[in-house]
C-alpha cells in the first residue's frame, strides 16, 4: 500500500506571505491540522494548529482582544511556520510513513514526487483509512486470532479449517511483536460463515491451533480465551517473566 494511493490530493496550501488569520481560516474551513507553506512552486515549510497555538500563547497574555487580532492580521505565515519540513516520497509505503509520523511525533507530512514537487499530503487520518481497508473491518464478519508456530504451512492449516466452514477470508495479518519465541500472532477476518456452524468451527480451530480470541463483528459477540487449556503457549511465556 503506497502513499500515492492514500494521500489527500491536491494538497491544500498557503503562501508564505499569507496572514496568520488566513491560515487559521483555511485550516478551519477544510477541517485539517496542517498546511504546506509555499514560495511559488517551492515547499518552504509547514504551518500547523500547533504552530498557531504557540503563536497565541506568546502573544495573548499582555494584549487586549482587539490588539491580538490586529497583531494576527499583520503576522505572516513565514514568521511562525516550521521550516525544513519532514516529507515523504510518493512511493513510500503506508507502514514507512506511519513510522515517520510516530518517530517525529507529527500528525502528517507533505508528499513529494521524484522532482521534489508537492503532490499531496498524508496524515494520520489517511493512514487510519488505509488500516481500515487493510483489515477488512467494513465487511464486519468474524476475526479469529491465533498463536501459531513459526513454520511453513501453519497459517494455511487454520485457513483451510475456516474455508471448510464456507468462510471467505477478507484479510490475513501476521506479526512477531509480543509473540513467544518460535511463534507468531496471526489474525484472520472471514465472512460468509453460517452462524449455525460457528460453534463447530471454533472447536475445530482449537483442535488445530491456539486460539486467542474470536470477535464476531456482525453479532458483536466477543470471546477472549484466557484459560490455561486455551492458551498454553501464552501461559508459558508469562511464566518465563514471573
Amino acid at each position: 500500500m503506497l502513499v500515492m494511493d492514500w494521500m489527500s490530493k491536491p494538497a491544500i496550501t498557503v503562501d508564505q506571505n499569507d496572514s496568520l488569520i488566513n491560515a487559521m481560516d483555511v485550516l478551519k474551513q477544510n477541517d485539517i491540522m496542517m498546511l504546506p507553506v509555499m514560495k511559488g512552486n517551492e515547499l518552504v515549510g509547514i504551518v500547523s494548529d500547533r504552530d498557531i497555538k504557540k503563536s497565541f500563547a506568546s502573544s495573548v497574555s499582555p494584549l487586549e482582544v482587539h490588539e491580538l487580532f490586529y497583531l494576527m492580521a499583520r503576522v505572516k505565515v513565514k514568521d511562525i511556520m516550521s521550516r525544513n519540513p519532514i516529507v515523504v516520497p510518493i512511493d513510500y509505503t503506508i507502514e514507512e510513513t506511519a513510522e515517520v509520523l510516530l518517530i517525529h511525533k507529527i500528525s502528517g507530512v507533505p508528499v513529494l514526487d521524484d522532482k521534489d514537487g508537492l503532490v499531496g499530503v498524508i496524515t494520520q487520518r489517511d493512514i487510519f483509512k488505509a488500516l481500515i481497508s487493510l483489515t477488512g473491518i467494513r465487511k464486519r464478519g468474524i476475526q479469529f486470532a491465533f498463536v501459531l508456530e513459526d513454520r511453513p504451512g501453519s497459517i494455511k492449516e487454520v485457513a483451510d479449517v475456516i474455508r471448510k466452514y464456507s468462510g471467505r477470508m477478507v484479510s490475513i495479518l501476521s506479526s512477531y511483536e509480543r509473540a513467544p519465541e518460535g511463534y507468531r500472532l496471526v489474525y484472520i477476518r472471514a465472512y460468509g460463515i453460517d452462524r449455525a456452524n460457528l460453534g463447530s468451527l471454533k472447536i475445530a480451530l482449537k483442535e488445530a491451533a491456539t486460539v486467542r480470541y474470536v470477535v464476531d463483528h456482525t453479532e458483536n459477540n466477543r470471546e477472549v480465551y484466557l484459560e490455561k487449556e486455551d492458551v498454553p503457549v501464552l501461559e508459558r511465556e508469562q511464566d518465563a517473566y514471573a
